[in-house]
């Protein structure tokens, strides 16, 4: 039987969530699976990948086939590094203990990386809301400085109105 990892689609319209399943190659692609690997969330900053590492280097070692997005999944996870190192142990060229090590090293770079990133997108999402927030207070005072200037012109034109005019003497009759 050949089988494949591939993606299976969840959630709602405009919101797929994925599983990260091995099924066989001619079951539908939401249809019946052998195992689930784990889900995928692309909706998150960073995308949220939770995986059975074990298994699903047990499934690639195997020979099942990853899709293309799957395959890049696999890659950052490192079950591709960790297949390769495993396949140095068995060829001899070092032991289980160093291919462990470089892995625990390639792992505690690629988690530092991500903090790296995480880190960035929240400072940027603060200066592009301080940014936002200063445009926005600039417009508010040039638009309440217009209208602080049209009330100011309306009263100089109702001042000169409102003075009374002047009275005409009133000429007396004498009295008969």
């Amino acid at each position: 039987m050949a089988t494949k990892i591939r993606l299976q689609r969840g959630g709602h319209k405009g919101y797929a969530v994925y599983r990260i399943v091995v099924a066989d190659v001619r079951a539908p692609r939401d249809g019946r699976f052998t195992e689930k690997l784990g889900t995928y969330n692309p909706n998150t900053v960073p995308a949220t990948v939770d995986l059975n590492f074990e298994r699903a280097l047990y499934w690639v070692e195997t020979g099942a086939q990853p899709t293309d997005t799957v395959r890049t999944i696999l890659k950052k996870e490192g079950v591709y590094l960790m297949k390769h190192l495993r396949g140095g142990v068995r060829k001899g060229a070092f032991d289980e203990e160093t291919a462990q090590k470089r892995f625990a090293e390639w792992k505690e770079v690629k988690v530092k990386a991500m903090e790296g990133l995480v880190e960035n997108e929240i400072i940027n999402k603060r200066n592009l809301a301080a940014a936002r927030l200063k445009d926005e207070k600039a417009k508010n005072e040039a638009l309440a400085k217009k209208i602080a200037e049209k009330k100011a012109a309306a009263v100089a034109e109702a001042a000169p109105a409102e003075e009374p005019a002047e009275e005409a003497p009133v000429e007396e009759t004498p009295a008969e």
